[in-house]
């Protein structure tokens, strides 16, 4: 199964509902503090319970509303690639559509529900029967079931199965079900076990955040091995095998233990009574110390916590990726979904753009999905248009919103945040001018508008005056700080210039260039 989309209600920033697409990669992109890790904080609450990264707590209710008298926070999932069948009845096999389980869409949303950011209420949305003689079959005992279908002489294979008696009688009477979208609580009653059974059905979540603990004391900096070891020493099986050459070891000890005193007492039998074996007990042995010297160290072997920042980073998120699908084979959960914060942090730009390639790959392979936060202008420009999501903030109403191409052909983070927050930076100018040039369109964008002075520096120290047009004066002041013989460029010159080259690139667009 993989995610459709996300609502979420009254978490945190996120006051009234705000609904997501998501897609095999899905990258939020946004100023500081705006939401972006929210979003993934709110699916590791959904997805793990409280025993993953995030734990709910009463802080996490959205304040306004909790003035307003609102405490139940909201964090519903459509899932889309829908097993063929499923198993909720027994060993019996059925379909999510033949229990009527399914939205009007044609997918399974679950919703969870946390009052006062407490236990959470779990409830499927379904296009589901809503007559009198049809509804809440799912809540109902094989004995009730069995009595509508005596009553309503209701033809039924097999009377033993819920399922098949469920589907009897809801074909029994198929003209007037009553379909309606309702919200069918998991939580109580016989649909308790329906839903620990869908939850077997449900992707693996996996966070990494990008402010998790990176310092030297950190186990899993200090080593992914040492960290490992403590898993894999956690095995029932090695458990078992350990005890068993603990065992062995000790009875040989002992053994030699015996015989020495033996020895002892033939000589000094005062001596051999005041000594006694000490051997500690199989339990108490700590296997974990066998293992204490296993590291990954680089060529000179410098270890982990003596590395650079990138480096123990980049081996964080790829011994985390590795542990996720441990987890995966290991649990036999069908599908993944991994959720990184910030991927970017600390790394160079080469390694930025190898790791947005990775993501991709990654994304596309079967029942995985990848989810982001970045404020990489160099990851961005790797992605495509489809795998953006801008979280914007208005009258404190927060928006997400998919990320649509604009005046360049290609996602540009400088772009995004001009549209989402007016922001005018050189940066963008940079972008924009660059775009132009490598296009050859250069002396089109000339044609037709006022020029000013520049004073340009020689490298014999004199100063030649040039007639340029307002977007090489500030593109040559950008780039040549050091000519500090011309007027410094306004604000407001730098807005005009980056609307006159929008506009101008927009004109290329929609002619297909000259």
């Amino acid at each position: 199964m993989k995610i459709k989309t996300v609502k979420i209600k009254n978490f945190r920033s996120y006051k009234n509902e705000v609904e997501i697409e998501f897609g095999n990669l899905t990258a939020f992109v946004g100023k500081n503090d705006i939401g972006k890790s929210t979003v993934l904080e709110a699916l590791d609450i959904f997805f793990n319970d409280g025993k993953g990264v995030i734990k709910l707590d009463k802080d996490d209710v959205n304040k306004l509303a909790l003035v307003e008298g609102d405490t139940e926070t909201v964090i519903s999932v459509c899932f889309e690639e829908l097993p063929a069948n499923i198993i909720i009845d027994s060993t019996n096999q059925t379909t999510l559509q033949a229990e009527y389980l399914l939205n009007s869409s044609n997918q399974l949303e679950i919703i969870k529900k946390y009052s006062n950011a407490g236990k959470e209420r779990v409830f499927v949305k379904a296009n589901h029967p809503t007559s009198d003689t049809c509804k809440d079959l799912l809540l109902k005992k094989n004995t009730e079931l069995q009595k509508i279908i005596k009553d309503n002489a209701v033809t039924c294979s097999n009377q033993t199965i819920n399922a098949v008696m469920r589907t009897s009688i809801w074909q029994h009477f198929i003209a007037d079900l009553q379909l309606s979208e309702i919200e069918i609580d998991v939580t109580k009653g016989e649909t308790k076990s329906i839903w620990d059974k869908l939850q077997s059905y449900l992707p693996l979540y996996s966070l990494f955040q990008s402010d998790r603990k990176n310092s030297d004391g950190d186990d899993e900096v200090q080593d992914p091995l040492k960290e490992a070891v403590k898993q894999i020493l956690n095995d029932a099986t090695l458990k078992a095998k350990f005890e068993e050459i603990a065992s062995e070891v000790k009875n040989k000890l002992q053994d030699v233990a015996t015989r020495t005193l033996l020895k002892i007492q033939e000589m000094n039998p005062e001596v051999a009574s005041s000594l006694n074996p000490v051997i500690p007990a199989t339990e108490s042995l700590k296997w974990a110390d066998v293992f204490k010297s296993v590291s990954i160290a680089g060529d000179e072997n410098i270890p982990i916590n003596k590395r650079g920042s990138g480096v123990k980073r980049l081996i964080l998120l790829n011994f985390f990726r590795a542990e996720a699908e441990r987890r995966k084979t290991q649990e036999n959960i069908p599908s993944i979904i991994y959720a990184i914060e910030e991927p970017e942090k600390s790394q160079h730009t080469e390694h930025q753009k190898k790791l947005i390639k990775a993501f991709l790959d990654l994304a596309n392979t079967a029942n995985t999905q990848v989810i982001l936060t970045t404020h990489s202008a160099t990851l961005v420009k790797e992605l495509e248009f489809q795998h953006l999501r801008l979280v914007k903030s208005s009258n404190n109403t927060k928006t997400i919103e998919n990320v649509l191409p604009n005046s360049l052909p290609y996602p540009s983070l400088n772009e995004v945040n001009f549209l989402a927050f007016s922001e005018i930076t050189e940066e963008y100018h940079n972008e924009l001018y660059g775009y132009i040039e490598l296009e050859s369109e250069l002396t089109n964008y000339r044609n037709g508008k006022p020029t000013i002075g520049y004073n340009k520096l020689m490298r014999d120290g004199s100063i030649r005056v040039e007639q340029i047009v307002l977007t090489e004066y500030i593109r040559h002041q950008i780039h040549h700080p050091e000519n500090t013989n011309n007027t410094k460029y306004t604000f407001i010159q730098l807005t005009d210039s980056i609307n006159l080259m929008r506009t101008f690139i927009q004109t290329l667009t929609q002619t297909g260039g000259s």
